[in-house]
This record gives C-alpha cells, sequence and structure tokens, in this order.
C-alpha cells in the first residue's frame, strides 16, 4: 500500500501523518541502519521472543509472516496458489516424512516471497521501520538489489536463527506445548530446516546464529544488525 493523501496534502499512513510517524519510530537507538528487519528460521528457535525485544530496542513496529500467509490463505483458491492450501488439501498429510514437510515449508516461503517484496517496498518507500519474524522468509529476500524500484542498499537486513541440537529442539516444543506430547517428527523438521537456513545463510553471506547460548542470544543479534 502506498501513501495516501491526508487533507493537508501530505503523505498519511492508518490516518497519521507519514512525518510524525517518524518521529516516533525508530529513534530510540541511532545505530538502526536499515528499514527492514528480518528474523527469519525454523520454528522452536526463539525468533518470535527475540524479534519483540528488538522491536521494543529500536522502538519499531512489528509483524508476524504467519499473518500474511493465513491471510493468502484465506484470499486465494487451492487451483491459485496449491502450495498454500497443501496441508488443507493432502488426503493424509501425517505420512509424510520430515524430509517432505522440510521441503513443503521451503515452498511456502518461495510462494509468500512476492508478498513479502511488496510489503518490504512499501515501508522502505514510506521509511517506516519494521520487523518481520516467522518461519516463512526466504534468506535470499534480504540480499535483492531492489524491492518494487525501491533500492535496498542495506537498508533491509536479517537475521536467521537455528538450533544444532535436535534434542533441544523437541525440548522447546514440549516445555512451550506440553499437551501436544511428544512431537519427534516436528523437531525433525525444524532441525532440518535450520540446517538448511544456515547453509542458504552461508552461501549468500548474512547472519546465522545458533540460539543458545539463550542468555546472549539478543545481545548476538542486536550485534549482528548493527
Amino acid at each position: 500500500m502506498r501513501d495516501r493523501l491526508g487533507t493537508s496534502g501530505r503523505p498519511v499512513a492508518g490516518g497519521k501523518p507519514l512525518s510524525s510517524m517518524r518521529d516516533r519510530l525508530g529513534t530510540r537507538d541511532r545505530n538502526r541502519s536499515w528499514e527492514v528487519l528480518l528474523i527469519g528460521g525454523a520454528s522452536g528457535t526463539g525468533k518470535t521472543s527475540v524479534a519483540y525485544r528488538l522491536a521494543h530496542h529500536f522502538a519499531v513496529g512489528i509483524t508476524a509472516i504467519d499473518d500474511f500467509q493465513v491471510i493468502l490463505e484465506r484470499m486465494t483458491t487451492p487451483e491459485q496458489q496449491p502450495v498454500l492450501h497443501f496441508w488443507r488439501t493432502h488426503p493424509d498429510p501425517g505420512t509424510l516424512t520430515a524430509e517432505e514437510i522440510m521441503r513443503q515449508g521451503l515452498e511456502v516461503a518461495r510462494a509468500m516471497t512476492p508478498a513479502l517484496e511488496a510489503v518490504i517496498a512499501d515501508h522502505l518507500d514510506t521509511k517506516v521501520p519494521i520487523v518481520l519474524e516467522g518461519d516463512f522468509i526466504a534468506p535470499m529476500l534480504a540480499v535483492q538489489p531492489s524491492f518494487d524500484g525501491q533500492s535496498n542498499g542495506g537498508r533491509v537486513r536479517a537475521v536467521f536463527l537455528y538450533e544444532p541440537d535436535e534434542r533441544q529442539i523437541l525440548g522447546n516444543f514440549s516445555q512451550r506445548e506440553p499437551e501436544a506430547g511428544i512431537q519427534a517428527k516436528r523437531a525433525r523438521v525444524s532441525w532440518l530446516q535450520g540446517q538448511w537456513f544456515a547453509r542458504e545463510c552461508g552461501r549468500i553471506g548474512i547472519p546465522a546464529l545458533p540460539a543458545r547460548p539463550w542468555r546472549t542470544l539478543f545481545k548476538r543479534v542486536l550485534e549482528a544488525v548493527t
């Protein structure tokens, strides 16, 4: 969504002048050089907790990518976006292996990339900073040279988290959702995704950080993006 004009002719977003929003957003830490910060990685690695701390630290907005996935699924049909409707249309998803589920997650990230490009372009255009966090962020997004004509030039940064120990991920899931019982396959999927993210980030030169030790994670992520 591009700028809308208020009665004064000044661009507004959400009914408020963009200039006043910029005055309030992102002023807490002058070291911020980015407009869009992507926090990605597999489930169970602490992305959400770190992302909210970062948004608070930099005094900027935050959005969960999962919300976009829900919206896109609701607004499309299985024929239009078969990847996004995969889990609702598969006759027996429980038969899938962890490796197949992991690859399906990567397909979802690719399918969502055009929508995320548009969101990123809008924030680069309006200069309203934001943290975007979630499982379905492709690392390549961070190194695109431009987004709908808006130059990147370091204005989009990214950090991906991964957990090297599969047993730790299983413990995280069991602690977070004890009613769900043992989730060995889910932990395996997350571990496989984390390994892929770490390799891909290494290939294209963006930070991929191990989630532990927890006590230093926020500091390490902060150092990687400032």
